[in-house]
């Protein structure tokens, strides 16, 4: 018999597989990117310290551009609002977690945009 697994599951098993090997600090914290059908989530993360640094959504109040979280807009501007906040904390270079997910659309989005509003890596 053959065992199914759902996508959400064996993107888990990845994600897990990767953090084996990846660890943010206060020089240099954890980028890490959540994404639904609707919304995107992005956040800053000094594992050391367990805290995060500075995070954005789709689905925020105060959200400067009311572009949805499902499409690649909405992820771009996510990622210049994280950004922002991110040298606002006095943060420059992180560690890129992509969560599991492929380096692909709306990560991909994302984490572009964040590079061009200046965050490195």
């Amino acid at each position: 018999m053959i065992r199914q697994v759902s996508r959400n599951a064996l993107r888990q098993r990845i994600h897990q597989r990767f953090r084996k090997k990846l660890r943010g600090s206060a020089q240099r914290p954890r980028l890490c990117i959540f994404r639904s059908n609707q919304h995107i989530y992005a956040q800053v993360i000094d594992d050391q310290g367990g805290r995060t640094l500075a995070a954005a959504a789709s689905n925020e109040k105060e959200s400067p551009a009311k572009a949805s979280g499902g499409n690649v807009a909405g992820a771009r501007q996510v990622g210049k609002v994280l950004a922002d906040r991110a040298r606002q904390a006095g943060i420059s270079t992180v560690v890129f977690d992509r969560g599991g997910y492929l380096y692909h659309g709306r990560v991909k989005a994302l984490a572009e945009a964040a590079r061009e509003a200046g965050l490195q890596f």
